[in-house]
């Protein structure tokens, strides 16, 4: 398949989707908040939000927006504009309602007030956080063509098949993180009165990483 050091490639992917960044901090939060489904839906949301790169980098988009100063500038306003949106948004969101069953709703995924509208709304959030940023699109076109053999005659199909498979060991690593907040949650009896400080602290966290965003250069710069 064209493909060199898969085992490598694989193991590289694990390393990096273990280490804490904003999908990681957007999965824990959501699911402290609403439970192990909610976290689940945001790691599938984000995952989304990362085919769409790997597609347009397998067709060639991507590496078209890295050579070009504007669609890059374009892109990275907007992502950095929506990140800020979204710490927003967790700045003045109302603190959860006091719940004696707190620990069960984890368990239980959510079943006690996470509604098919706030899922929607969550899988959507984390896949624009992805989508619109295009250090995704230049991570994806730096790390994924060091495993694609040289000379190898369908480059892009070597590409797309490498994307899949980071894709699907990240939705694994995201789900555990997602799980392992609610193994969290449901040891520590005073989390839920911590909630609120910990939603306003990643709210501040993505408004950082909206404006550590706007700031970045563009890699030709």
């Amino acid at each position: 398949m064209g493909i060199d050091h898969l085992a490598l490639f694989v193991v590289a992917g694990l390393v990096l989707n273990l280490t804490p960044g904003p999908d990681v901090l957007y999965i824990v939060t959501n699911a402290l908040r609403s439970g192990a489904r909610a976290g689940i839906v945001a790691a599938l949301g984000i995952t989304a939000g990362c085919f769409v790169h790997i597609l347009a980098a397998a067709v060639g988009v991507s590496a078209l927006m890295a050579a070009s100063a504007t669609a890059f500038t374009l892109l990275k306003w907007a992502g950095a504009a929506y990140l800020v949106w979204v710490g927003l948004r967790m700045l003045l969101a109302r603190a959860p309602a006091p719940d004696d069953q707190f620990a069960m709703n984890s368990v239980a995924g959510g079943a006690y007030g996470t509604s098919a509208k706030a899922l929607k709304r969550i899988f959507f959030q984390g896949f624009w956080t992805n989508a619109l940023n295009p250090k995704v699109a230049l991570f994806f076109l730096a790390f994924v063509p060091q495993f694609i053999a040289p000379g190898v005659q369908h480059k892009a199909l070597a590409f797309l098949l490498l994307g899949l498979l980071f894709n699907f060991n990240a939705l694994s690593v995201n789900i555990g993180w997602a799980w392992a907040a609610v193994w969290m949650a449901g040891r520590l009896t005073s989390v839920r009165h911590a909630m609120q400080g910990l939603e306003r602290a990643a709210g501040l966290m993505f408004i950082g990483f909206g404006l550590k965003l706007a700031f970045t250069d563009h890699p030709a710069n």
